[in-house]
């Protein structure tokens, strides 16, 4: 008898574990392939859309593109995970049953019950988000001058923080628009918790493009004009973006999984397998055990990595083998900051903190790599100009 294997999601989880499940179960297994759009988004590089919306063409890619003729595609939200009755009860009242579930739908943005913040800031999910953010820059300059510049503040100065940033300033430089952008990070440094290397030659770069980096005091509370810092600290703003944090999506918080009681991660052992043994979740939903106290981590390199492990264990479950476990090895991050870039601890590199062309070659790569990987090499030799 077939099985039914249902992939919910179409980020880098969802969009690898199609051509890792297409390639290891055949004909064994008919797969459905769920999302609320029809197409990927190399998140990654959303970010470039701020300065360029025109570069979307290159980073969105139609599923019907990604996925052979035979997976069945499903547009829609998914409202609720029955694990009981092995069914994805979708947004229009529509389910889909499964005999194996991929849970791979992602995140969403964390607010941590910071007062305002959510109603008045952007986040940076999906393509939507990043052409907002644009429209509303461009709108801010447009509307501001030389000597009352627009106010763009930028909360969380993580990956997406400080790629924002720099994608802003670019924007900024290439249209001589009239706009101060402000960097704020809760914790004593950007990039927080890595290298102090790397933290520099970050913030050398942002600081070359003249974004104001303010650390050291955490956003208390946010209104339609003004960002609130620490004790004393106002900042009005005509634009704010908030990249400070993730939480699991809303149709899994009553999934009946174990799961982070605080950010609705879906918890997993090191096969990505949850506690029913027919569902497994991997990417920014799942918090996947490793050796060490800490899981995988939520990045777009651990997402693509197990996405092309798990359909191999997927497959192993379905024929009744054991399932092999996967340990994360990072290759190395590299960063953009603007038309510049920034790499840290690559592998194979004998400097461990280095940018100029060699980072921004990389980012190139890894990034041509990924698209080539789900679509062909065509696509990323086109995509590789922009990105």
């Amino acid at each position: 008898m077939t099985d039914d294997v249902v992939v919910l999601g179409s980020g880098y989880a969802g969009a690898g574990a199609i051509k890792s499940l297409e390639s290891e179960v055949g004909s064994d297994a008919d797969i459905t392939w769920i999302s609320d759009v029809d197409y990927h988004l190399v998140l990654h590089e959303s970010h470039r859309c701020i300065r360029d919306p025109s570069i979307q063409e290159k980073i969105t890619i139609p599923v019907e593109d990604i996925k052979s003729p035979s997976t069945r595609f499903v547009q829609g939200e998914v409202a609720h995970i029955h694990t009981d009755d092995r069914t994805v009860e979708l947004a229009d009242d529509s389910e889909v049953d499964y005999d194996y579930l991929l849970v791979a739908l992602g995140s969403q943005t964390a607010f941590f019950g910071i007062d305002g913040l959510e109603e008045y800031a952007h986040t940076l999910k999906g393509l939507d988000d990043v052409l907002g953010i644009h429209e509303d820059v461009k709108e801010a300059a447009r509307e501001a001058s030389q000597s009352d510049p627009a106010q763009v503040v930028v909360g969380g100065a993580g990956l997406s923080g400080i790629q924002s940033a720099g994608e802003i300033a670019e924007f900024r430089d290439d249209h001589r628009a009239p706009i101060d952008i402000h960097l704020v990070e809760g914790l004593d440094e950007i990039f927080p918790g890595n290298d102090p290397e790397v933290q520099g030659a970050l913030r050398k770069r942002l600081e070359a493009l003249d974004v104001n980096i303010m650390t050291g005091e955490f956003i208390g509370e946010v209104d339609e004009e003004t960002v609130y810092i620490g004790d004393e600290t106002e900042l009005d703003y005509d634009v704010l973006l908030w990249t400070g944090g993730i939480t699991g999506q809303d149709a899994v918080t009553d999934v009946d999984l174990e799961q982070d009681e605080r950010n609705h991660r879906i918890n997993t052992g090191m096969n990505f397998q949850t506690e029913d043994e027919r569902v497994f979740a991997i990417g920014d939903c799942a918090l996947i055990d490793q050796p060490g106290e800490n899981p995988a981590p939520p990045t777009a390199e651990a997402a693509w990595e197990a996405a092309d492990h798990v359909g191999k264990n997927m497959a192993r479950a379905m024929r009744g083998q054991p399932l092999d476990d996967w340990t994360f090895k990072s290759k190395g991050t590299a960063i953009s900051v603007g038309e510049d870039a920034v790499a840290h601890d690559v592998m194979f590199m004998p400097m461990e903190t280095f940018s100029g062309f060699l980072a921004r070659n990389l980012k190139k790569a890894i990034a041509a790599r990924w698209i080539s990987s789900v679509t062909g090499p065509g696509r990323a030799m086109k995509a590789w100009p922009d990105m």
